[in-house]
């Protein structure tokens, strides 16, 4: 049996790596790296998202490598009333929510919105949602 703790990082296909960084980066605060063959990650907290052009033949990938088909969650300790108001200041639409969802550790209150590759992002706080 193999017990798993977390996860380490995603891959995400993209149509223009800097321009989806600086999104995440500005937006969201993550901190652009850039390795030193000219790779691109978004390090926040003890994960990281790994960009790839799509359609990115070099390595390992998945086969479907495609911007635009990604879906995930992010986890925060800010109230979410408080990332909708920076969401906007920042002009980023909300796509849904606040409202109620249910997570890994439980119900969380989560909202909605698209990055410029039309990635499906939630943030999530469970203080908020009681898990």
């Amino acid at each position: 049996m193999v017990t798993l703790e977390r996860v380490d990082h995603f891959v995400m296909p993209v149509s223009d790596l800097h321009r989806i960084a600086d999104f995440y980066v500005r937006v969201l605060g993550m901190k652009k790296v850039v390795i030193g063959d000219g790779r691109v990650a978004l390090h926040f907290g003890q994960q990281k998202i790994n960009l790839q052009p799509a359609g990115w033949t070099e390595g390992m990938r998945a086969p479907n490598h495609l911007p635009a088909s990604q879906d995930f969650c992010l986890i925060t300790s800010t109230p979410i009333d408080e990332v909708v108001a920076h969401l906007t200041a920042q002009g980023v639409k909300i796509v849904a929510g606040p409202g109620p969802r249910v997570g890994a550790m439980g119900t969380m209150r989560s909202v909605y919105f698209e990055d410029p590759d039309a990635n499906l992002v939630e943030i999530s706080n469970y203080a908020e949602g009681g898990g």
